[in-house]
């Protein structure tokens, strides 16, 4: 395809580029992604789960992966912040009898001390003081996380010199806090995995949907690297990222 013809599949991309919950089906085989972590968050989920437990899903986006579990409705909580999705969690979640609350800072999360025996929090915000105030004694902390260097080769090809959005996300630092809150660690993991796409489109619905990663991103503004990018899958067959994932399980 010539450069126009190119510009204009890309702009249809990104005026799709637009997502309900935390769904991503769009790129269906058009990017590869987490299928080579060194651990299995739902599996790890699934090991400490049992039906007499109360649960809190922190930041569960359209609940997804929380009604995925199969927990009792009665025994289940969550929490959203961002604006659209909370809507979304109202019609989904909160007719089930799932007690849902509305919370975009997690410093201040809407429920009693000591209410939960497991709380999950899956590539959403966090806060140790606030998570020990809600977990019962010997209650679990369980998250999957985005590490503060997650697709930054992508960032740099796309948008060369944006700063980290959240930087100290990494193992290290958020195990010491976490400790310094009064946990104890029972595991700590982090990874570097490729994320690959094999066609620029792909990519520019992504870029426009993770906007904290790449702010400001457009077609217009980035349309001379993302022709750089064409090249690269023209060659290669596919543009390869690096993506940052940590995980921590920890206890009360």
């Amino acid at each position: 395809m010539d450069r126009e013809t190119l510009r204009r599949v890309w702009q249809r991309e990104e005026d799709a580029a637009h997502i309900h919950g935390w769904d991503f089906s769009h790129l269906r085989g058009r990017y590869t992604v987490e299928t080579d972590l060194p651990w299995d968050y739902r599996q790890l989920v699934r090991q400490h789960l049992r039906e007499d437990l109360e649960l809190l899903d922190c930041d569960t986006g359209g609940g997804e992966f929380l009604l995925s579990l199969g927990h009792p409705y009665h025994r289940t909580a969550a929490t959203e912040g961002y604006p659209p999705n909370a809507a979304l969690c109202r019609k989904t979640l909160a007719p089930l009898g799932i007690r849902f609350q509305e919370c975009r800072d997690p410093s201040r999360i809407p429920f009693a001390d000591e209410s939960f025996d497991l709380i999950l929090n899956r590539h959403g915000s966090f806060h140790p003081g606030e998570l020990h105030r809600l977990l019962r004694p010997g209650g679990l902390f369980l998250t999957e996380q985005v590490g503060e260097d997650n697709d930054r080769d992508l960032v740099e090809m796309a948008l060369p010199g944006t700063a980290k959005p959240f930087p100290h996300l990494n193992l290290a630092e958020q195990r010491a806090r976490f400790e310094d809150a009064g946990f104890r660690i029972l595991a700590g993991e982090e990874a570097y995995r490729p994320i690959e796409f094999y066609d620029v489109g792909a990519f520019v619905w992504f870029a426009r949907v993770i906007q904290w990663e790449f702010p400001g991103f457009s077609v217009e503004r980035c349309f001379p690297r993302l022709l750089k990018m064409q090249e690269i899958i023209e060659t290669s067959g596919k543009l390869r990222g690096t993506i940052h994932r940590y995980l921590i399980a920890a206890q009360k």
